[in-house]
């Protein structure tokens, strides 16, 4: 079996992270956007750094106006995952840039993209929920509004609520009001630490949001006493080497403390993050993983195992999907 054919599953996209550049620039010849300096001469997404990143990611995504448009995107990025052999994913959707925080646009937007979702489930066997995604350097209140949007629109498709954006703006316990407002609905937590905000971030995430995993959370590895606790406590990482690699956090993918954490006990998982950003797909990861630590099908079907118990989804969904990971399913 190739690495393309394994059944996989991706708790850790960004939506808009995950849109071809092809696709965006298409979209803003048809709406006569100007995004010069966001694509190199290759026609590839160009940035410097995390800071920058930013800043493309927002030019790229101000493109994206529509329920129509999110769906076309939403399309695309189904049929490239399920290509990779990806039978579900869970995918980072923010009423920020779908309707600008308000419910009712909120809503439109979610009303589109399940209607894919469920034709790609139909089409590719593929099964998509959403996170719903504060962004951290648009500040806590933004994050309180957002935290409403998914708090009522909690249910069989929004599975969960989660923070990305610029880690070193505030502290996590900023946005506690937020996460507590998603719990309170039900809601799976997450949230971005332990990347750009060093070992602290993710200690700060377990503390004053409570979170249930943390996105990346790789940097855990430069506190010895965290790493043993995130093993004790079971709590998972959505680790997305790539992304790591891409953004210059690592020069290597045997650099990469993915193999020393879940050595250690800590529960990883494997993501794309953005993945045209960093030239990636979940074919990729595994490849790579595989040349650097000498993984095999074990190692990956445990990384499987450990996304289908972190799953935010229901347990209906989840004995599901646990008989399509086995050999016959």
């Amino acid at each position: 079996m190739s690495w393309q054919e394994i059944p996989k599953l991706e708790l850790h996209l960004h939506l808009e992270g995950a849109a071809p550049p092809a696709f965006i620039r298409g979209l803003a010849q048809e709406k006569s956007v100007n995004l010069s300096g966001v694509f190199d001469a290759q026609g590839n997404y160009a940035y410097r750094d995390f800071a920058h990143f930013l800043q493309v990611y927002e030019a790229a995504t101000s493109v994206l106006r529509s329920p129509e448009d999110y769906a076309r995107l939403l399309t695309e990025v189904l049929a490239q995952q399920a290509e990779d052999g990806v039978i579900y994913t869970e995918h980072f959707l923010s009423p920020d840039f779908c309707g600008r925080r308000d419910l009712s646009a909120w809503r439109e937007y979610l009303a589109a993209m399940q209607e894919v979702a469920g034709q790609a489930e139909a089409q590719h066997g593929i099964i998509l929920r959403g996170v719903v995604t504060c962004i951290r350097h648009f500040g806590p209140d933004a994050a309180r509004e957002t935290a409403l949007c998914a708090a009522e629109t909690a249910g069989d498709f929004v599975v969960g609520f989660g923070m990305g954006g610029d880690e070193t703006r505030g502290r996590q316990g900023d946005f506690a009001w937020g996460f507590d407002c998603a719990r309170e609905a039900g809601l799976g937590l997450t949230t971005h630490a332990g990347e750009f905000g060093g070992a602290d971030s993710v200690r700060q995430a377990l503390d004053d949001l409570r979170v249930d995993r943390i996105g990346h959370g790789v940097r855990a590895i430069e506190d010895p006493a965290l790493v043993e606790r995130l093993a004790a406590s079971g709590t998972v990482l959505e680790v997305c080497p790539g992304s790591n690699l891409g953004l210059g956090l690592y020069p290597q993918m045997r650099a990469h403390p993915i193999e020393r954490l879940r050595a250690a006990g800590v529960p990883v998982t494997v993501s794309t993050d953005d993945p045209p950003f960093f030239r990636t797909t979940m074919t990729r990861e595994y490849e790579a993983l595989e040349r650097a630590f000498d993984w095999g099908e074990g190692q990956f079907h445990a990384l499987a195992q450990t996304a289908l118990a972190a799953a935010f989804c229901d347990d209906e969904t989840r004995k599901a999907l646990a008989k399509r990971l086995t050999p016959d399913g």
